[in-house]
């Protein structure tokens, strides 16, 4: 027990922590990672409620309603994987097919989201329809930044996948949170719920599109 422990210090020794944070396209990953749970974390968490109180539905329909973006999601990651295939078979340079597939996945919540807050006179139904193609369209991230570890570096992708996923996992916890405290302050799903989550998309967009890379990273030579 004693020796793994000590190889296992060693080797965490040799990982070239300083050439990762100092990489932008690594540190586009991690800014794009945390967009993308804000709005995934704190939809999980609110959109019921949001369904009950806003739209009006009973618990029963409002929970029902709640597992459509994860069920539609199965169906676009299918879908996501084989586009993004299709695209690299056909001689189209991988970096600019993971920015097509993130651009996807941020802007089809965001403008799902802009539209779920205007009055647009929209029966709850069509709310939930807009939210969930929205939703389930942001699965494309998977193959968008959940590649990208993978494509730019095989050798550290575990570790980049869980220095990104670390970052990931704060708005689960602070963003779920503010929502909440967002929402006692202003009464507003508009302004607690869709508009940070389409702030970061939009930003996460922009991030992703001006510093990603898929090319193959050397972060030994670099340390």
């Amino acid at each position: 027990m004693t020796t793994s422990l000590s190889d296992l210090a060693g080797n965490l020794k040799e990982v070239p922590w300083k050439a990762f944070f100092e990489n932008q396209a690594v540190q586009a990953m991690i800014y794009v990672h945390f967009c993308g749970s804000w709005g995934h974390y704190t939809c999980l968490s609110w959109l019921p409620t949001y369904f009950s109180e806003e739209l009006n539905l009973n618990l029963t329909e409002a929970a029902w309603v709640s597992i459509l973006p994860p069920l539609a999601s199965v169906f676009v990651t299918g879908v996501a994987s084989q586009f993004a295939d299709n695209l690299i078979a056909n001689g189209v340079e991988t970096t600019k097919v993971r920015k097509l597939c993130q651009t996807i996945a941020f802007l089809s919540p965001a403008v799902c989201m802009t539209l779920s807050s205007v009055d647009l006179g929209l029966a709850p139904w069509e709310v939930v329809g807009i939210l969930t193609g929205g939703l389930a369209l942001s699965s494309f991230a998977l193959s968008g930044l959940y590649c990208t570890h993978q494509d730019i570096s095989p050798e550290y992708a575990s570790i980049l996948l869980g220095i990104t996923n670390t970052v990931g996992a704060v708005p689960g916890i602070v963003g779920v949170a503010l929502t909440g405290y967002l929402l006692d302050l202003t009464h507003s799903w508009s302004l607690s719920l869709f508009a940070p989550s389409i702030f970061f998309y939009l930003t996460g967009t922009v991030v992703w599109l001006a510093f990603a890379s898929s090319k193959p990273q050397n972060f030994s030579e670099r340390d």
